[in-house]
């Protein structure tokens, strides 16, 4: 009974259930895929045919959520300064406080258990500039998203708000604006890092394309075109989810199937736009699972869980329990059934239970105190 409370949550009722459910499944894919090493060599290609981007729909889901918040505040409040900086200490309260936990407890963890581990060069992650346009370094490599979302939530509100206030036009108009001028540009440098011929190697595509801030920000701001629709152009949003959640789940699915097979080996379609057809296709999603505001029973709890905790999981699954606690010990001995049961077991069981564990008596309790600091004001 303590265990059960221990790892009790508190759902907020108001939370929409079908976004939820899309989180969930994002953060699944990213732990199918990092664990897809623990599971027999005969069966890892039919598993990981089966897995989708996770991160890139962390990413447009972001951009639509944080997008409404933006255009929220906008539509209700007189641009200014003090606006934005309200903002980002509202991001930053929600995001910095879990990633800079992991991030100390990975410095100390690497300067005592892994062999020629160079602490100096973790002064980026700092800033998030280790990846700001060039390649991420090996070390926590969960981090790469983590500066795309963090420089977008720097850039973007700030290019909308300030913009407003010195060319003095509407939050619709700037808004649009900006997310278009940042597709164009990401869009932009992909395809003159395509042009200059790299040879194309699944590590330097992503390396150079997949994983830094200049080339990813164009998957958020998809998001954003779609909270900018869901206000402004709501009753289209509406009409036409069922119609869009089909074509979405189409655009996900191609890159799997044989049919784009010859697109997937095509350098102009990898290295410049199939992140547009990821986001493309999440985005289609998003206007049907909006509409799904709750649930019941065992699978909405659970959907919901994972949804919760889905930020603590990214940050711990990999570097911390995939990378220092389970590959030093069962690396050597998955061609044994016994090994790989208890690897899977070990790799999901603690991901979830910690977790929980974080969301609950760290995440929350930053949250709590953002929500009691805007109280106050």
């Amino acid at each position: 009974m303590q265990i059960k409370n221990l790892l009790r949550i508190e759902i907020d009722k108001n939370r929409i259930y079908g976004l939820d459910i899309l989180r969930a499944f994002a953060i699944l894919f990213v732990l199918l895929g990092h664990g897809l090493f623990l599971l027999p060599v005969s069966i890892r290609p039919y598993i990981g045919a089966t897995v989708l981007d996770g991160v890139s729909i962390f990413f447009v889901l972001s951009g639509f959520l944080i997008g409404t918040i933006l255009i929220k505040l906008l539509e209700k409040n007189k641009p200014s300064f003090s606006l934005l900086l309200n903002f980002w200490s509202r991001r930053w309260f929600r995001t910095l406080p879990n990633y800079f936990l992991v991030l100390f407890l990975l410095i100390f963890l690497s300067l005592f258990f892994k062999t020629g581990f160079n602490w100096t060069q973790t002064k980026y992650y700092f800033f998030f500039l280790q990846n700001f346009s060039s390649p991420h370094p090996p070390f926590f490599g969960e981090a790469w998203s983590l500066s795309v979302e963090e420089w977008f939530y720097l850039i973007v509100p700030f290019l909308t708000i300030i913009g407003a206030i010195i060319f003095k036009i509407s939050p619709k108009q700037i808004i649009v604006l900006v997310a278009i001028l940042i597709i164009i540009f990401s869009t932009a440098i992909r395809y003159y890092r395509y042009s200059k011929g790299h040879s194309y190697d699944l590590a330097i595509w992503d390396g150079l394309f997949r994983k830094q801030v200049v080339t990813r920000l164009d998957s958020i701001m998809f998001g954003v075109i779609g909270a900018y629709i869901s206000f402004y152009f709501a009753i289209y949003f509406s009409k036409y989810r069922n119609f869009l959640f089909v074509v979405g789940l189409l655009l996900l699915a191609l890159p799997k199937t044989p049919l784009n097979f010859h697109l997937m080996n095509d350098k102009i379609y990898a290295d410049v736009f199939s992140f547009t057809q990821m986001s493309i296709g999440t985005l289609f999603l998003i206007p049907f699972l909006a509409n799904l505001k709750t649930g019941k029973g065992f699978i909405y709890k659970t959907f919901t869980y994972i949804s919760l905790t889905s930020y603590s999981m990214y940050l711990i699954n990999y570097s911390l329990i995939l990378a220092l606690i389970i590959r030093p010990y069962f690396a050597n001995h998955l061609d044994k059934h016994l090994y790989i049961i208890a690897s899977n077991l070990l790799f999901y069981g603690l991901t979830f239970i910690l977790s929980i564990l974080i969301f609950k008596y760290f995440e929350k309790p930053f949250m709590n105190l953002r929500d009691w600091k805007k109280n106050k004001l």
